[in-house]
């Protein structure tokens, strides 16, 4: 999908958008984190001054987000249901319903399912490109579909990470 033209605030008006539920780019995710990841907002579907992406990520039992870092970014997450450990900066923390992290650029995490069910969070992402990211390592899903077998990440990950959101130096 191509952005669309950003605003300013000297427009007279700022957009509005409804997403109904199911209806968002979703893509399933590689090992070792599996799950999917729903994006909802982001520069292909709003047009806002100050760009960013928003969307959700479900992770099974046992999954992990990798350690990483964004040098360009900054991170919200906000989780909704399940229990883990998040890891940011060397510290562990835990993920439970109604933790919220704050992830400035450059700083390392890394996000572990140790709980007994799906881990569910809400993240926002500044400015925007983690859809990119997920798109290009993932696999479409619609709503509703059985998970796929486990599946590896792409060969070029290394790649793909250069070229989006993502720093080199984790």
């Amino acid at each position: 999908m191509s952005q669309l033209k950003r605003p300013s605030f000297d427009d007279p008006h700022g957009q509005a958008v409804v997403i109904p539920a199911g209806v968002s780019e979703d893509w399933w995710q590689p090992q070792p984190a599996n799950g999917h990841a729903e994006v909802i907002l982001s520069p292909r579907n709003i047009k806002s001054v100050h760009q960013f992406s928003m969307g959700t990520q479900t992770m099974p039992v046992g999954g992990t987000v990798r350690i990483h870092a964004h040098d360009r970014s900054e991170e919200v997450l906000y989780v909704l249901q399940g229990h883990g450990t998040a890891v940011v900066d060397g510290k562990e923390e835990p993920m439970e319903p109604g933790t919220t992290l704050f992830l400035g650029h450059n700083k390392s995490h890394t996000f572990h399912n140790s709980g007994t069910q799906e881990i569910k969070w809400v993240w926002f992402f500044m400015p925007g490109g983690l859809e990119d990211f997920f798109e290009q390592i993932g696999r479409s899903r619609t709503a509703g579909e059985a998970p796929p077998l486990p599946f590896a990440r792409p060969a070029d990950v290394k790649a793909i990470e250069a070229s989006t959101v993502f720093s080199t130096d984790v």
